[in-house]
């Protein structure tokens, strides 16, 4: 009877583990489509700490900008958010995921910015071949002009003559 009583009260807490915490939404969004939402609301948290005067000088608020561009409201994705969120391993590897096109976006512009400044110093040299053409001509005009300190120390040597 013991026995018994066991394996019943094992099978029911077993049974009962399985239960979802969080039921599904009537509005499931796709895994994909939550992925790149959340891509782009991680990309807008991002501008906010690099150029927080920009997003203060939109009218529209960008989160639900994003929301609009998926056509989702914010209801439906805090819902799926809590959804996706119940199951840990399924959100971790959506937000690896994330981590990813972050990280190939960041590459990308750190390319553009290695060119643009190769660009820059490419012309910057440009620049200081130019200068030294007029500064040299400058400095062969100034030369011929110097005054030798020398012989004006020694004339003020001198006595002056009578």
């Amino acid at each position: 009877m013991k026995n018994c009583l066991v394996i019943l009260l094992v099978l029911f807490l077993s049974v009962s583990c399985k239960k979802d915490v969080v039921k599904q939404p009537a509005k499931l969004i796709e895994k994909d489509k939550m992925i790149d939402i959340m891509y782009d609301l991680s990309l807008l948290e991002a501008m906010k700490y690099q150029h927080q005067e920009l997003l203060d000088s939109t009218e529209t608020s960008p989160t639900k900008f994003i929301l609009k561009k998926y056509k989702v409201d914010s209801l439906q994705f805090a819902q799926n958010n809590m959804y996706y969120a119940a199951d840990y391993e399924n959100y971790k590897e959506m937000f690896d995921e994330v981590g990813k096109r972050l990280k190939v976006a960041e590459r990308a512009a750190d390319s553009l910015v290695t060119i643009e400044n190769k660009k820059a110093a490419k012309e910057a040299k440009k620049k200081l071949k130019e200068v030294p053409k007029t500064s040299k001509d400058s400095i062969k005009k100034t030369s011929k002009q110097q005054i030798n300190l020398d012989s004006i120390r020694r004339q003020m040597k001198k006595p002056p003559r009578r």
